[in-house]
């Protein structure tokens, strides 16, 4: 029998970028596989899976809009975007007879289901992986406040935010050799200090509903199957806890 597991429910986030490997854009397959590879590590566990991709390895509506684009227009685009990354991620997940739904903010009926939360928690009751695209469905917004707000309406356990580095750190790791890694910090901490962990609206909604958000180096193979058992990976933003 397997270890049992420390979430029933989880919804995992994870960034565009992460999907496009060492290519300049667009999506690596071999990437694209092993986080499928992952995901279906743990939807055998018997936990129940909801992922939020970004798009950001094809247009990130800022980035655009400092080109000259006016701002809607590119974060629109950009939540098209993740339309493309998780049609990719549930065709690699069904490929690994892993029953996966797409869900998106906006309404593209002949290619995935419109978000209805009550839908998107039946799925995951009966076993399925709910892919959620589209952002929150509205300009300005990040997939990072999408993932925060998706994973409340869902009632996750915790929101898995997918990294390239080990967990959240006192600075930038990969320009300065002097940060160090926080095993366990609060929200408060991580807005006041700026870390970089989501953006403040994400952090200030996990927040307001206590919601756990544990961060992790997502490129090391089998570290979402150890968070989801519990194993001390990465780091965990939470409300600090008070001795009795």
């Amino acid at each position: 029998m397997p270890a049992p597991c420390a979430y029933r429910r989880i919804l995992l986030k994870i960034s565009g970028e992460a999907l496009m490997g060492d290519l300049p854009f667009g999506l690596d397959e071999a990437v694209v596989a092993k986080v499928a590879d992952e995901i279906a590590a743990v939807h055998r566990l018997g936990v129940q899976v909801a992922v939020v991709v970004g798009g950001g390895n094809i247009i990130r509506g800022l980035a655009a809009s400092h080109r000259g684009l006016d701002r809607v227009t590119g974060d629109q685009m950009g939540m098209l975007a993740t339309v493309i990354n998780a049609l990719a991620l549930q065709d690699a997940l069904e490929k690994r007879s892993v029953p996966t739904r797409v869900q998106t903010a906006i309404e593209i009926r002949a290619v995935a289901e419109t978000f209805i939360r009550r839908r998107a928690i039946r799925h995951l009751e009966k076993g399925r992986v709910v892919v959620f695209a589209g952002g929150t469905g509205s300009p300005f917004f990040t997939t990072d406040s999408a993932a925060a707000l998706r994973a409340n309406e869902i009632h996750a356990d915790i929101l898995l935010k997918g990294t390239r580095v080990a967990g959240v750190y006192t600075a930038d790791p990969r320009h300065d050799p002097a940060a160090t890694l926080l095993r366990e910090v609060s929200y408060q901490e991580v807005l006041e200090r700026n870390l970089q962990v989501m953006d403040a609206a994400a952090i200030s909604l996990c927040r307001e509903n206590g919601l756990p958000i544990g961060v992790f180096d997502m490129t090391v193979p089998g570290n979402i199957e150890r968070v989801v058992r519990g194993e001390p990976v990465g780091s965990l933003v939470r409300t600090p806890r008070t001795d009795a």
